[in-house]
């Protein structure tokens, strides 16, 4: 017996109902939309960066996560003298320094 004669085709073949998307939903990727379209057309109007705005990002980069870590070493150094603990908390502050830091290089290079 086909398919067609039995119903079993309208199991298979339910259309799917799209629900719409909130307002706010549809705001945002519309803005999002908005935001990308203007980044092209700045590329497109500016070229390529230079060799110097590359050299430049590569800096910032890295006193981005240079920074924060050196400021966990000089704070961990100061509580270890202050408590007489050695390098006890020179360690755990110099990793929270390179992960603040990190993060931080993380979210410049995924800003808009």
């Amino acid at each position: 017996m086909p398919a067609w004669e039995t119903g079993r085709e309208r199991d298979h073949a339910c259309p799917t109902v799209m629900t719409p998307s909130p307002p706010s939903e549809q705001n945002h990727l519309l803005s999002s939309i908005r935001r990308r379209h203007a980044r092209h057309e700045k590329a497109q109007r500016e070229g390529p960066p230079s060799f110097g705005r590359y050299l430049a990002q590569v800096g910032v980069l890295g006193w981005t996560i240079v920074v924060p870590t050196l400021l966990g070493v000089f704070a961990g150094r100061w509580v270890d003298r202050r408590l007489g603990t050695g390098i006890f908390w020179t360690g755990p502050m110099l990793m929270a320094g390179l992960a603040i830091g990190c993060w931080g290089a993380w979210r410049w290079m995924h800003r808009p």
